[in-house]
Parts: C-alpha cells; sequence; structure tokens
C-alpha cells in the first residue's frame, strides 16, 4: 500500500467534485470522528488508503465530497461497520423538498367527481397489489437472471495484492480461516483467500491493546502495528501465496506473542 502523491491526484481522490456549501455537516462530522477513533494521522491515512494526505484534509474539513471508497475505508479502519456512514454519505446530495412548510398545515382538496372507496373496497386492493407483487418476486428469484448477485469481484490476484489491506482489496469476501491460536487475551488466525491467491494474519484483541499482527512465507514477512487506544486495526497486509500450506500468522498483543498455521514446528525450531 503506497500513499498518492499529495501533488496529483486521481480520479477517485477528487470525489464528485461537490462543495464546501452542499455538504452536510453531520455527515463531515461523523467523519472526522471515524478518523479521530482510527488513532491515525493524516500522514497514516495516506499510507492506508489510495488517498493522499491533502485529499483527507479535504474530506475531513468539508472542503470536498469524499468518494465511497474513502469512506468505506475510513469506517474499516475506525472497526466499525461501514454501512450507517455510507448511508450518510448517500444522503448528502438528495434534493430537499422545497416549499413544504408552506403547505404543510393547508388540508389537501379531493378532485371533483373522486369519491373515498369504502374501507372493505380498499382492503381488498391492497391485499391484491400485495400478491402480485410477491408473484413477480417469486417468478424473479426463480428466473437465471433473479439469482442472487454474488459478491464483489476482489481487486487484485496473486503479486499484485502483496502488502494490500484484506478489506480494502475484497480479499476478505471468500475469507477461509485455516487455523486459529488462542491466548489468554486474544486469539489469532491465519485466513487465506482463494479468489485473490492470498494469506494474512488476523487478531481477536481488546481493542484498546495495542497489537502487531504479521503473516510469514519462507522469508517473507509482512506485518502492521496498532496502537490500540480504539484504533481497531486487526488484520496484517497480504501475502501473495498459491497455498495457505506452510504460512505462518502471528500477532503480539501487550508483549504477549503467539503464532498459527498449517504446519507444526517442533520447540527446537521456534
Amino acid at each position: 500500500m503506497t500513499a498518492g502523491a499529495e501533488g496529483t491526484a486521481s480520479a477517485d481522490e477528487q470525489g464528485d467534485g461537490t462543495s464546501s456549501a452542499r455538504m452536510d455537516e453531520p455527515f463531515v462530522a461523523e467523519l472526522r470522528d471515524l478518523k479521530k477513533r482510527t488513532g491515525l494521522s493524516l500522514a497514516a491515512l495516506a499510507a492506508r488508503t489510495p488517498y493522499s494526505k491533502s485529499a483527507w484534509h479535504r474530506y475531513l474539513n468539508g472542503a470536498q465530497r469524499p468518494p465511497r471508497s474513502a469512506v468505506e475505508a475510513l469506517a474499516r479502519l475506525a472497526g466499525d461497520d461501514p454501512a450507517p456512514i455510507l448511508a450518510q454519505w448517500e444522503a448528502v446530495d438528495r434534493p430537499t423538498v422545497v416549499g413544504a412548510s408552506s403547505c404543510e398545515d393547508r388540508p389537501l382538496a379531493r378532485p371533483a367527481g373522486i369519491r373515498a372507496l369504502p374501507l372493505p373496497v380498499l382492503a381488498l386492493i391492497v391485499t391484491a397489489a400485495a400478491v402480485a407483487l410477491a408473484l413477480v418476486a417469486a417468478h424473479r428469484s426463480a428466473a437465471p437472471g433473479g439469482a442472487r448477485q454474488s459478491p464483489p469481484a476482489p481487486r487484485c490476484r496473486g503479486a499484485s495484492c502483496q502488502g494490500q489491506q484484506p478489506d480494502l482489496s475484497a480479499c476478505d469476501r471468500d475469507a477461509q480461516t485455516k487455523s486459529t491460536v488462542r491466548a489468554a487475551s486474544y486469539a489469532v488466525r491465519l485466513v487465506y483467500s482463494p479468489s485473490c491467491g492470498a494469506a494474512w494474519a488476523e487478531v481477536q484483541a481488546p481493542s484498546s491493546a495495542a497489537r502487531v499482527v504479521s503473516v510469514r512465507s519462507g522469508q517473507d514477512v509482512l506485518s502492521a502495528a496498532y496502537p490500540g487506544g480504539g484504533s481497531g486495526g486487526t488484520a496484517s497486509p497480504l501475502i501473495a501465496v498459491t497455498s495457505p500450506e506452510g504460512v505462518e500468522a502471528c500477532a503480539e498483543v501487550d508483549g504477549k506473542r503467539a503464532c498459527t498455521g498449517l504446519y507444526t514446528r517442533s520447540a527446537d525450531e521456534r
């Protein structure tokens, strides 16, 4: 993962060009709160995402509407479900109904020639509509085109995944836990993605605990350090492998280290 140069901005980094005048203040405040909970500086955010330090500065000051992928990345780095903040992101540019206040106190006039339907007739119409909708939904689900949408395709494969984050690369969509070890207050897992051809380490530990999460294959070792204090980091970078065999996942939490893998080493080898 390499931060983009601050002098140039990619198309994603430029967002959709929304100015601060149209930005929703509660949305911007929520972005700042997420950034605070990551425990990361702007430079660290740039290093962990495809967006530069200057781009994050504009997003967090409300000067520019961030792209959806930046909002999702910030929520995941904070250890949050991205769905609520993405809902706010989608609502920022929704048009506001104009003139509603001037009409809200006025009773709606019924057009001439139209009379209210009796309640039994109205109930029958509503029931018929509900049945029709249910039949249409059943037909669509039975048709080939009505199959449930498959998860997003991974954004990397093999060597191109090396050093990327599991969530931002979508490699966690088909994650398989291959090995687990549990310590007194935390657990370490070796995780593998067949679609990406990559493995990584994950740790489940108290959010306040500082930790270093690493993954090793042969002489190749990748690690990520999280300061604790609610930073929410749980995973190592991706390591490109053709198989999880021989891969070791480790985590050091508050000075205590634990490792797991698909092979057993003797005590003398450790």
